[in-house]
């Protein structure tokens, strides 16, 4: 521990963001740098306790007493290997993770956790600034092959496990660029999407294979596949958005979260979008159902494209300001929270359901919603209850659902492989990650359901391990 009194003498000190009347025009990252010698007094906070609950909070296990030591005392190189030995790719969690390990900080107690996340993103910027990441081949290569099916965070973090072991890798994307989620699903605000080149690059000439614009099922059979390769790793993700099932569902202008954010991220690399399904919400009335961060992304978007409001609605009630009877520290806390996009000019409402959407010459324009309260029932199960006489009429241009991923698309590749499904519609695993096919291995939402990157990388950790002891069992 670099300073043992260092979180009693220096308050925590975020970063911040850039002024909204300034970032609200433009899609570059919203968070501001902190200066070098701030940056190391934060690092300082960290109080090395004797059970390091952030280590325990952190989905990835990130080790991060020691590299925030490591990052006090400038060793620059050390703090990276240090995250790099859990994280392929923690540049990109500093900047899109939630931060569970900050929640689990023993200083959260007090609500002044360490700055870990920002702290964890300057480290690999330092690294990278002073020329310390390089490409890291394999001593040897093995000669097996490995063939993994989506280049999401699960994904990449699977093939650099694995041609790190020395297999040599081959990542298939269907579209037409590297990424998945982190290239179309996260908006350019939050995470540049030159940071993915950067990664992308190093794992290139490390010698990972990257096939874009190939469908896996359509463009390679599954007796193809499975002849070429050795294992195969399925981490396409669970892209089965959930609908809203409510009459007006099919009238022009209601549009999946996922198809708005995606076009946004195309536009700004330069693509162009037929004019009949481009997505626009300037000079509309934007509702936004769903108060996740996808929803909270759509709101952002929906501001730079100068969207003339935007309303932002959660069927569940509005969650406290601080922790619970039933979310004690250190585990993760039930309480609001407002991002960035929520700061830029948005109305946020809760407790709403949506009944109907009215159209007018087959386009939207208003939302019938009805308050609902939440209740126990006889089993200790949440119940929903629709307030009489509380419906409302919403005016409304574009209607972007926000509501969350149900499962992975099961029609073509996944069918075809004759996989199985758990009760949820996930790809059954064991604790291997292994499928009912054998030499098919899956991992992140694609087996787990929807959740945070950071979970996805460590499940592409689990699966890469489990396959490299495959590998070598074979004769």
């Amino acid at each position: 521990m670099g300073d043992p009194r260092g979180f009693i003498k220096i308050q925590r000190k975020d970063g911040g963001y850039r002024p909204a009347k300034e970032r609200i025009y433009d899609f570059g990252e919203v968070e501001q740098t902190m200066n070098l010698d701030d940056r190391l007094l934060q690092a300082s906070r960290c109080m090395d306790c004797g059970i390091p609950f952030c280590h325990w909070g952190c989905p990835v296990g990130s080790k991060i007493p020691e590299w925030q030591d490591s990052l006090y005392k400038e060793n620059y190189e050390e703090a990276y290997l240090i995250l790099h030995s859990t994280n392929s790719f923690p540049e990109i969690t500093g900047r899109v993770c939630p931060a569970p390990c900050e929640k689990s900080c023993v200083l959260d107690i007090h609500n002044e956790p360490v700055t870990i996340r920002e702290n964890e993103c300057a480290t690999v910027e330092q690294a990278f600034d002073r020329g310390l990441i390089k490409a890291n081949l394999p001593r040897k290569r093995t000669g097996k092959k490995v063939a993994v099916i989506g280049s999401g965070p699960a994904g990449l973090s699977a093939a650099d496990l694995l041609n790190r072991a020395g297999h040599w890798v081959t990542v298939f994307e269907k579209n037409d660029a590297i990424g998945g989620l982190l290239r179309y699903g996260i908006p350019d605000f939050k995470l540049n999407k030159g940071v993915i080149d950067r990664r992308l690059d190093l794992y290139v000439e490390e010698g990972i294979n990257f096939k874009t614009n190939i469908n896996v099922g359509i463009d390679i059979t599954k007796d193809e596949l499975l002849k070429e390769f050795d294992a195969v790793v399925l981490t396409i993700g669970a892209e089965q958005a959930r609908d809203l099932p409510v009459e007006g569902r099919d009238l022009e202008g209601v549009h999946f979260a996922m198809d708005f954010l995606t076009q946004q991220n195309k536009v700004n690399a330069g693509q162009s979008i037929p004019e009949d399904t481009h997505i626009r919400a300037k000079g509309k009335k934007v509702l936004v159902i769903g108060g996740g961060d996808t929803g909270s992304d759509c709101v952002g978007t929906s501001i730079r494209q100068k969207a003339e409001s935007v309303l932002q609605i959660e069927i569940l009630s509005k969650p406290l300001n601080e922790r619970g009877e039933t979310d004690p520290w250190p585990y993760w806390p039930n309480i609001l929270r407002t991002s960035s996009s929520h700061k830029e000019g948005c109305d946020r409402r809760w407790s709403l359901s949506t009944k109907k959407l009215i159209g007018e010459n087959g386009r939207v324009k208003q939302a019938e919603v009805v308050e609902v309260e939440w209740n126990k029932d006889e089993n200790g199960r949440w119940k929903m209850n629709e307030i009489q006489d509380s419906n409302e009429l919403i005016d409304v241009d574009l209607v972007l659902l926000s509501m969350g991923f149900t499962q992975p698309v099961h029609s073509g590749l996944l069918d075809e492989l004759g996989v199985e499904y758990n009760k949820r519609g996930n790809i059954k695993v064991n604790d291997q990650k292994q499928t009912s096919v054998e030499k098919i291995f899956a991992a992140g939402d694609v087996e787990r359901g929807a959740s945070l990157v950071v979970h996805a990388i460590q499940c592409g950790k689990i699966a890469a391990a489990n396959v490299d002891v495959f590998l070598r069992n074979q004769k």
